[in-house]
């Protein structure tokens, strides 16, 4: 199942999953911040703008961040080099756009998160997101394959998605109160992250996994330690609970 988090909500729609299991850490951290496009680019038309990163995604996710030819894709996208210079410092100012506007569009796959009124109904959230992410990954490889490569981790911005996430867990008692939420709320993110990358490393081999034990850490993570389980978490092929 393929939870990726949102970031910040993707920074007023601009800044940052996955596949079956409990990602929610995807999209946790992995932006440039440091290579920003220039005004310009921002100003082309929409239409122009989505075919140069279309293009360029496309050689990324082929050819690798380091591996991509930066004239190449200048070239495909039928643009000079004077005037791509114009948008961007390089290759790698390019690649964090490309990265940014890859996240911008899980965010909207992912939506916000919604306060719920049960335990069941917040657990089927998480899955019903997560499966929409899995979908979504599946039919634009190319996004996959950009989000498994080692260049593109950055600094986490998913503390205003988490922190909903975990405010409306505590308020149902799904999750513990007897840890600081700062402390809780690291702990979260750093979980996800390493259930991600296990199984964006999955995906991308096309081998298929089993949610449970991410699903059961999860659980355990978030459990309060007088209760047995938090909540009810999504169990592979079983039926989500009605609302």
């Amino acid at each position: 199942m393929t939870i990726v988090a949102q970031m910040c909500y993707f920074e007023s729609a601009r800044r940052g999953v996955k596949p079956e299991g409990v990602s929610l850490a995807l999209c946790t951290t992995r932006v440039y911040h440091r290579f920003m496009p220039s005004p310009r680019f921002s100003r082309l038309p929409p239409e122009r703008r989505s075919k140069i990163l279309a293009v360029a995604r496309e050689h990324l996710a082929r050819d690798g961040i380091e591996g991509a030819s930066y004239n190449q894709i200048i070239a495909n996208a039928e643009i000079s080099k004077t005037t791509a210079y114009m948008y961007f410092d390089g290759k790698r100012d390019l690649a964090a756009e490309v990265v940014r506007d890859v996240y911008a569009r899980l965010g909207e796959v992912m939506g916000p998160w919604r306060a719920t009124e049960s335990s069941d109904l917040f657990w089927e959230q998480l899955a019903v997101t997560s499966d929409a992410l899995r979908r979504h990954l599946l039919a634009h490889p190319d996004d996959l394959a950009l989000l498994a490569q080692p260049e593109t981790v950055g600094v986490s911005e998913l503390d205003v998605w988490f922190g909903q996430m975990l405010d409306d867990g505590i308020a149902l008692g799904v999750i513990r109160t007897d840890v600081e939420r700062p402390l809780l709320l690291a702990a979260t993110v750093a979980l996800f992250r390493v259930i991600d990358e296990w199984e964006l490393a999955a995906l991308s081999c096309g081998e298929s996994i089993d949610p449970a034990p991410a699903w059961r850490l999860l659980r355990g993570l978030w459990a309060s330690p007088s209760s047995s389980r938090a909540g009810v978490a999504p169990v592979p092929g079983a039926e989500l609970p009605s609302p």
